[in-house]
């Protein structure tokens, strides 16, 4: 392992004028990076502070260079600040990159130099991924700002019920929306001293995610007309629809609308060798938020409330059919076919039909 040194700057300022890449793996307080060039040989390892003014002036004074570091919470400001320096930067994969996942000799030093390699010979080996523009970002913020409240409560919620359980006691109501103290005036003297406080914290956290709704009611009516093209199906509401817009942000990345599914990780995986293909489970890879959003909104479909469309009819039918788990796949499904159908409308703009399916079969059957 090299001597880390301190003059990081000067060293990168002599740095021959060639093509070079570089690896950066990203730390919380401190990033290691890697340089090598059109040889593969390594021309400097150095450890960089992770901050703007550090990065800024260890870059901006290397020539244009192709830039690989992996996917994590600083990657999306430290990629757009690199490429505002004019280098072509890649944001990896890690996760599918078992050089670096499942390597047992793992350390910052090691995975930057194996990102410099990957980058330099593919950048497809990598599995690139695209990160949303800066105002994307802050909009979707609100709705993960919300939703690590409606958590909060939800913790909370059980919290109480478990303790007033504990005791051989009940809280009136189920409706986590209207927790407040009142609920607990029917139980013993001794319980509500002790959950009056949780359950005002309760109904504060309450108060707070309906101002959180209302600005998100706001943000979609005020920036996002797309959105009232995807709430033309029932069971998508105005955080369903803006998260989708927000978490793709560009419908042309998909050259058609069945790779949404794959790209959310509603796509059952495949592991096929020679005559073997079993069935296995979802891939669960992408935003995991939007995936819980459709997931719901399938449920409300299929759900005893659900309207009557050409998508509850065929998750039906695949539920009757689909044994056991047949339900839980079906809902599954509905979501894969729900997440293309949402993407269809916001590409094409067209209105929906809910029976455009059943319509034709019947003019069909009819001829």
């Amino acid at each position: 392992m090299k001597k880390v040194s301190t003059a990081a700057t000067k060293q990168s300022r002599n740095i021959s004028q060639q093509k070079l890449t570089i690896g950066l793996d990203l730390g919380d307080r401190n990033s290691w990076y890697c340089v090598v060039d059109e040889a593969g040989q390594i021309q400097l390892e150095q450890r960089v502070r992770t901050s703007a003014k550090a990065l800024q002036e260890v870059f901006g004074a290397m020539p244009r260079s192709r830039i690989a570091l992996e996917i994590g919470t600083h990657a999306p400001w430290i990629s757009r600040l690199l490429s505002e320096l004019g280098h072509e930067v890649i944001v990896a994969n890690a996760r599918k990159v078992r050089l670096i996942g499942e390597s047992r000799k793992k350390d910052d030093r090691l995975d930057a130099q194996t990102l410099a390699r990957l980058a330099r010979i593919d950048p497809e080996l990598l599995y690139p991924v695209k990160h949303r523009s800066v105002q994307a970002q802050a909009d979707l913020t609100l709705i993960r700002a919300r939703a690590g409240l409606v958590r909060a409560r939800t913790g909370l919620v059980n919290t109480a019920r478990g303790l007033a359980k504990s005791y051989g006691e009940r809280l009136r109501g189920c409706n986590v929306r209207n927790m407040n103290p009142e609920k607990a005036e029917g139980l013993s003297p001794e319980l509500q001293r002790a959950l009056e406080p949780l359950l005002s914290a309760i109904a504060e956290l309450s108060e707070r995610i309906v101002e959180y709704n209302e600005r998100i009611e706001n943000l979609a009516q005020q920036s996002y007309p797309q959105v009232a093209l995807l709430k033309q199906i029932k069971g998508v509401g105005t955080l369903i629809a803006l998260t989708f817009l927000l978490t793709l942000e560009d419908p042309h990345r998909f050259r058609q609308s069945r790779d949404v599914g794959c790209y959310l990780g509603l796509q059952p995986g495949r592991r096929n060798s020679g005559q073997s293909e079993p069935q296995l489970h979802i891939s669960k890879e992408g935003d995991p938020y939007l995936r819980t959003l459709l997931v719901q909104g399938a449920q409300h479909i299929l759900g005893p409330f659900g309207p009557d469309c050409d998508l509850r009819r065929w998750g039906l039918k695949l539920a009757e059919r689909g044994g056991r788990n047949g339900k839980k796949r079906a809902i599954v499904a509905t979501a894969r076919k729900l997440a293309v159908l949402l993407h269809h409308l916001w590409v094409s703009g067209e209105v929906y039909e809910p029976l455009h399916n059943s319509s034709r079969t019947t003019v069909a059957a009819a001829a």
